[in-house]
């Protein structure tokens, strides 16, 4: 295998990766062009792509003349156009779990964040007052979290939500009874989620039947005391939706890590709102989970370099083969 792959790569990204397959691969970043749509008008030239935000859309699939792989520096991959890679023969892989841990706590401290003010008992404290009776918390212990969702991060959530004494109950119509494990109720229905529990924490991928998934009845549901976390895709809310239900004191508060624009712009009603926690999409931004889905990415470039299908392959049904050179 001695021919030189090309490889794209997103603006930021751990060194580890790209290092580990220089053998065979000369690395571009997206960010020795202006912007990303220069990168991806230039996207004929690679023979691989690795990406976390860009999108990956059908135009640009039509003009990868070279193109084998596309490989998710993460796991979500609503910003690749699947049909498209498929009609191309382009293997479509992600990193399942390499961001598990980090978005968990993420998810976690979010929660804790809203329940106890932490952020606007900061920006008190900053401002030089000290009215500790204006951020009376309430505790999780013996509440219920909801999972929207049962998969790796959702499992890592419920680990630590139960090593804090809350109950857990979990709602994914995809894992089987017994999939789920001692400590965690299955939810059968979706609305009785809402009704169960006193937060809930989305873990499910940005689809048709996700999309707004989560609008008025379930916020409703979940009630004045309630909190929704959103570590997964914005979109899943119905923001609109979530401005009422927090403005009609129908939801207690929160946690907002995605929304359905990124980001979401000057004048976003939330903004105002001392009930609502808002970061900026970096559940999974840590060292140490950086650097896991940058080597993750790269040994996925390398297995199809290398002639192989990628055991996260999400698309391996409609591949013909031949991938590696």
């Amino acid at each position: 295998m001695s021919e030189t792959w090309q490889v794209l790569l997103p603006k930021e990204i751990d060194s580890s990766g790209p290092d580990s397959i220089a053998d065979f691969a000369d690395c571009t970043g997206m960010d020795d062009y202006d912007s990303y749509e220069d990168a991806l008008s230039d996207i004929g030239r690679y023979d691989a792509v690795i990406v976390r935000v860009a999108q990956i859309d059908a135009e640009a699939i039509a003009r990868a003349d070279n193109l084998k792989v596309i490989a998710k520096h993460g796991a979500g991959l609503d910003n690749v156009d699947m049909a498209a890679a498929a009609e191309r023969d382009i293997v479509v892989c992600n990193t399942p779990g390499a961001n598990a841990q980090s978005v968990a706590e993420h998810t976690i401290a979010s929660l804790l964040g809203v329940r106890r003010h932490l952020h606007t008992a900061d920006r008190h404290v900053r401002s030089g007052e000290w009215e500790r009776a204006a951020f009376t918390g309430r505790e999780l212990t013996a509440d219920t979290l909801g999972l929207y969702g049962f998969g790796n991060i959702a499992q890592k959530t419920a680990a630590m939500a139960t090593g804090m004494g809350m109950r857990v109950v979990a709602y994914d119509p995809r894992k089987p009874s017994d999939y789920f494990p001692e400590g965690v109720l299955r939810a059968e229905r979706f609305e009785g989620l809402f009704e169960r529990a006193d937060a809930v924490s989305i873990h499910v991928p940005l689809t048709e039947q996700t999309h707004h998934s989560i609008s008025t009845a379930e916020l409703a549901a979940l009630g004045e005391h309630g909190v929704v976390v959103n570590t997964a895709r914005g979109a899943i809310i119905d923001e609109a939706a979530l401005v009422d239900a927090l403005e009609a004191g129908t939801v207690g508060g929160a946690a907002l890590d995605t929304f359905e624009s990124e980001p979401p712009g000057s004048d976003h009603p939330l903004y105002g709102r001392d009930d609502v926690l808002l970061t900026p999409h970096i559940g999974g931004v840590t060292t140490q989970a950086l650097a896991r889905m940058s080597r993750r990415a790269a040994t996925n470039v390398r297995t199809v370099y290398e002639g192989g299908i990628p055991d996260s392959t999400r698309n391996g049904a409609a591949l013909s083969g031949g991938h590696g050179k």
